[in-house]
């Protein structure tokens, strides 16, 4: 069932564009303005689609990638932002010396774009954000809740009926794998949709892990229709309902995304 974005880097490309322009920076802007000559890093930047509406406000935007290839991809899609001095795209882990070295204390914010939900030992990362940013410096978040119908992003899965199936990635994981190799999928994806299942992030985590860090949340946001989802299907976003986005753990199952802007 991959979906037509997962293989076409263009349209990938494009959508986070889109995405980014009319949800992401609205989103931000409604606590505080984009402004020319801000300091940005966005964290898994992939093919660097987040990254086009903030260059377009003028801002000097760092990219960072651990993919080579999509790190290469997004070099030739910002090309001539990167000629001209605007934006970088640097292929390393954050976690480098070198990237503590070079880039501490320089954002006025940082950019996690469906990324936290892929990275490893979270309560760590989350207050290691804090080196980069300025005081008073801001974080960005945006990621599908674990619980949420497809939070193991089995659509992945080459079957289009186990891609289509909800909640499967809540089994567990001895039958996860079962399930996968009886529909014949590849070793690279059901390694890959563990990898996802050992590092999900629900909600309740992800603010507990923000309140330890000790970040105030400035704004939130639940979707049961995730906004990316208007480019990929054509759907329009549909903010939470607010008696569900107001139960804890429930939520979880019925929001396919979550925007967080937290500040140092």
């Amino acid at each position: 069932m991959a979906l037509i974005h997962h293989k076409d880097v263009k349209r990938r490309f494009q959508q986070q564009v889109d995405n980014a322009a009319e949800y992401v920076i609205p989103f931000i802007e409604q606590i505080t303005a984009i402004e020319p000559n801000m300091n940005i890093m966005e964290i898994g930047c992939g093919e660097g689609g987040v990254m086009v509406p903030f260059l377009k406000k003028g801002c000097n935007v760092i990219g960072v990638e651990l993919v080579d290839e999509r790190a290469e991809n997004a070099r030739s899609f910002l090309s001539e932002y990167i000629a001209s001095g605007k934006a970088q795209v640097i292929n390393m882990n954050i976690y480098d010396e070198e990237a503590l070295k070079n880039y501490k204390q320089q954002f006025d914010l940082i950019l996690l774009k469906d990324v936290i939900e892929h990275i490893h030992n979270q309560e760590k990362f989350i207050p290691y954000l804090k080196e980069f940013l300025k005081p008073g410096g801001r974080v960005y978040f945006g990621f599908p809740p674990w619980y949420m119908p497809h939070g193991g992003h089995q659509q992945v899965c080459h079957s289009k009926m186990l891609g289509a199936m909800p909640y499967i990635h809540l089994l567990p994981v001895p039958l996860y794998k079962v399930l996968l190799k009886l529909f014949g999928e590849h070793s690279n994806t059901i390694n890959e949709l563990l990898e996802v299942k050992s590092t999900g992030i629900s909600i309740e985590r992800f603010e507990r892990l923000v309140r330890h860090a000790d970040y105030k949340i400035e704004k939130r946001t639940f979707y049961l229709l995730n906004p990316i989802y208007r480019f990929k299907f054509g759907w329009k976003p549909i903010v939470q309902f607010k008696w569900i986005a107001a139960i804890p753990f429930l939520r979880n199952f019925l929001t396919t995304c979550a925007y967080y802007l937290i500040r140092k």
